[in-house]
């Protein structure tokens, strides 16, 4: 009688193992999700917040140059859909918010006394503060879902996250894309451009 219960003993050993080591791997990942999404959700403030003051500073300059309708018209549109928007729709809004405040500077740099006006100054330098602020959240994003996507690619982990029904994440290519925007990088995809700026 010693032998079958020492058996099921051993047996229940290892079903408990698994089970602790399956929680632990499932509350990793699920810490390493709940990690992204507060930091996107950090990412999708700032970039909101640009494109605030880029609206801003699109105000300031008008006397000096009259951009598209289109591009004021895109920075409302992009305003309301970076609140819910993903990686992929991400790396486009910053593409395009990033051409639209390299058009502006162009202009600042043309004209002297604009480029003297202190909102117009306080306004950029903030411009680039949300900038350096998006640059970092990225970098922190992309960090949590490499360690994620390695989890769901490495065995024994990768069964408990299929198990849970998660799948692997995309990157935030912030950087890809504006090399590619100014030329550097090519694809088969549109790549977003500097708006037009009719000089006065």
């Amino acid at each position: 009688m010693g032998i079958p219960w020492a058996g099921l003993g051993l047996i229940l050993a290892v079903l408990i193992s698994v089970l602790i080591y399956f929680a632990a791997v499932y509350n990793r990942l699920q810490k390493l999700s709940n990690g992204a999404e507060a930091t996107i959700y950090q990412i999708r403030v700032a970039m909101k917040k640009r494109l605030e003051m880029i609206e801003a500073l699109v105000g300031s300059v008008k006397s000096y140059a009259q951009f598209e309708r289109e591009a004021l018209e895109k920075i409302t549109m992009m305003r309301s859909s970076v609140v819910t928007a993903g990686p992929e729709e991400l790396t486009r809004i910053e593409g395009e918010s990033r051409g639209l405040f390299g058009s502006l500077i162009a202009v600042a740099e043309s004209y002297p006394d604009l480029k003297t006006q202190e909102t117009v100054m306080v306004t950029m330098e903030a411009i680039r503060e949300v900038e350096d602020e998006i640059a970092r959240h990225r970098y922190t994003y992309n960090n949590i879902i490499q360690n994620f996507n390695t989890m769901l690619d490495t065995v024994p982990s990768s069964y408990v996250a299929s198990s849970a029904g998660m799948k692997k994440r995309d990157y935030l290519n912030f950087e890809e894309d504006e090399l590619r925007r100014r030329g550097y990088l090519t694809s088969q995809g549109e790549e977003p451009g500097l708006p037009e700026v009719i000089w006065r």
